[in-house]
């Protein structure tokens, strides 16, 4: 017969394990529900855009959290592509075999310095952007800058910056929708589907025009009799 002890004893798993999925939930979700649910209600989280001016505003221009962003991952980025490429090209295997034959293992050095360029270019574009408050310049080249090292096999440098790229494009994509809502919702006549609603009239029937009866001449009524 089970006893009261085992269930107390089940109680600190059971809440250990909701306060972990909430954490989690909230981790989650909190990006995609912060400006609905944030207060309560419908009322926007503080600091959110509200109106269509400031979302517009907040479209040009990213905010403080998104550029700090931006100028902390740009120099980290650029110290990644001289880490990387050195080591590859350090450990990249010589052209000849023992045996005198091509090593198919081989890469030649120019492709490394390429690519090093190419992602040191992206690295910059990021500080450009953060700089100069381009949300979705950053989100692009953050995104292309992770799918480089993705695609060399140095995924714990690819994927965080894979993140961080789909983070602003996502947070820019949420603002135009926004941005449609808030306009939809200013417009003064606009009906469900965006329609404009058209006033009622009611129809009022043509009245026909009273016709006058011609008054006869006095002087052909005499001739007729």
């Amino acid at each position: 017969m089970p006893s009261d002890l085992d269930d107390v004893g089940d109680e600190p798993d059971v809440s250990r394990w909701k306060r972990f999925t909430g954490t989690v939930s909230n981790f989650a979700l909190k990006p995609a529900v912060a400006a609905e649910n944030a207060t309560g209600g419908d009322r926007p989280a503080a600091g959110e855009p509200t109106t269509v001016p400031e979302i517009e505003a907040a479209i040009k221009q990213a905010n403080d959290k998104e550029r700090i962003i931006g100028l902390i991952a740009a120099p980290v980025a650029a110290a990644i592509v001289f880490l990387v490429m050195s080591s590859l090209v350090h450990n990249d295997p010589s052209a000849l075999l023992a045996n005198g034959a091509v090593n198919p293992r081989h890469t030649d050095p120019n492709v490394y310095t390429e690519l090093g360029l190419v992602t040191l270019a992206l690295a910059l574009v990021m500080l450009g952007g953060a700089w100069f408050r381009k949300r979705l310049v950053i989100g692009i080249a953050s995104a292309l800058y992770g799918l480089s090292f993705f695609n060399l096999h140095y995924w714990g440098f690819g994927v965080p910056y894979i993140m961080i790229g789909a983070w602003y494009m996502v947070r820019a994509y949420r603002l135009s929708q926004k941005l449609k809502l808030a306009k939809a919702a200013d417009a003064p006549t606009a009906g469900p589907g965006g329609i404009r609603a058209q006033p009622n009239k009611r129809y009022t029937p043509p009245v026909a025009p009273t016709r006058r009866t011609p008054k006869g001449n006095p002087a052909k009524g005499t001739e007729a009799g």
